[in-house]
């Protein structure tokens, strides 16, 4: 038995979405089924992959390029009394201490680990919101395209977290102690002995989900939003635009996506990567240790500690997902999916 049944839960987010919009039982029927929708496509196999190997290249390439971003980031988090010298001290400090190889630390799992939720999150995002807007019609997916949006990141996040959150735990056990293990390998071995297999990968896993979900929600809904009000103010759209100029608008939106929704998953954020430094918030169970955690840091520290250098990391490296996913997009001959007005030519 496969282990995600991808048209049921496609046809459990269209349950969801009909309940939030009443309207949608009157929608018109869908037209036949040739794999066109809003006079795009056809959309099918061939697509959906295309969609998840460019996800999949633009979440390895930028989160490994953002490494030495990443590792000031949660020494940051991690140790605040120590790393209190800004963002470009925090560079300094840890260059000063361990050397300037110790930016690179956690590359092997932050490459390998996005690649794999970058395959399931921006593929799953192309293959829900293109199955539900198919389900409902063009004008009901139209009104409703920002729900969509949410709808279909919430379900392909949480799929990508179950396969991300294993490579995230030993990313951040490296970075928190750098003598751990010397290699991911070595670390993830070495975890699984001490603390069990469930322990050690899945204890981060309650907040990579309230880091990641509202992330990809608010990532994804933004950018949408944000790519229209640019094109609007050039009275055009994406597809009278040519393939360079779609990627600077998604460059452009990408960095207001990136930002808000840093700020939005930032908390979640903090508690993650000090759950997964050894001993923190104590012994009991995964629920109690954040909350130890979380009384212990403090809400305006949760909320601030680190955030300067994230936005600039989430900023950069959105911006740059969105633009390399189209590059790449552009290159194995796939044009990506867009809401059209279905009022207007297209």
């Amino acid at each position: 038995m496969p282990l995600f049944n991808f048209g049921s839960l496609a046809g459990s987010s269209f349950g969801f979405f009909k309940q939030l919009h009443g309207s949608v039982a009157a929608a018109p029927a869908a037209p036949a089924d040739d794999g066109t929708i809003m006079g795009q496509g056809p959309f099918g196999l061939k697509y959906y992959l295309a969609g998840a190997l460019s996800g999949g290249i633009c979440c390895s390439l930028t989160h490994g390029a953002l490494t030495p971003v990443d590792v000031v980031k949660t020494r940051i988090q991690l140790e605040p009394s120590k790393y209190n010298q800004g963002f470009i001290g925090g560079f300094r400090q840890v260059i000063a201490a361990e050397g300037a190889g110790a930016l690179l630390t956690g590359l092997g799992p932050t490459a390998q680990g996005y690649f794999i939720q970058g395959w399931f999150k921006f593929g799953g995002v192309e293959f829900f919101k293109i199955k539900i807007t198919k389900a409902i019609g063009d004008k009901s997916a139209w009104d409703n395209r920002n729900t969509i949006y949410l709808a279909a990141s919430a379900m392909a996040e949480f799929i990508a977290d179950i396969f991300l959150c294993p490579f995230e735990a030993v990313r951040i056990r490296l970075v928190s102690q750098p003598d751990y293990a010397s290699s991911m390998p070595a670390c993830a071995t070495k975890m699984a002995a001490e603390m069990g297999v469930m322990n050690a990968f899945y204890s981060g896993f309650v907040p990579i989900l309230f880091k990641q979900v509202p992330y990809t929600m608010a990532k994804f809904a933004v950018q949408g939003k944000a790519a229209e009000a640019i094109y609007s103010s050039l009275n055009s759209d994406a597809k009278s635009m040519s393939k360079g100029s779609n990627i600077v608008v998604s460059l452009a939106s990408g960095v207001v996506a990136g930002v808000v929704a840093a700020i939005i998953s930032h908390p979640a954020d903090t508690l993650l990567s000090k759950i997964n430094k050894g001993g923190a918030g104590g012994s009991g169970s995964m629920m109690s240790r954040l909350i130890n955690i979380a009384s212990e840091t403090g809400i305006v520290n949760l909320c601030t500690s680190g955030l300067g250098p994230r936005c600039i990391m989430i900023g950069t490296l959105t911006a740059g997902q969105f633009g390399v996913f189209d590059i790449v997009m552009n290159a194995v001959g796939a044009k990506k999916f867009h809401f059209h007005d279905p009022a207007t030519a297209h």
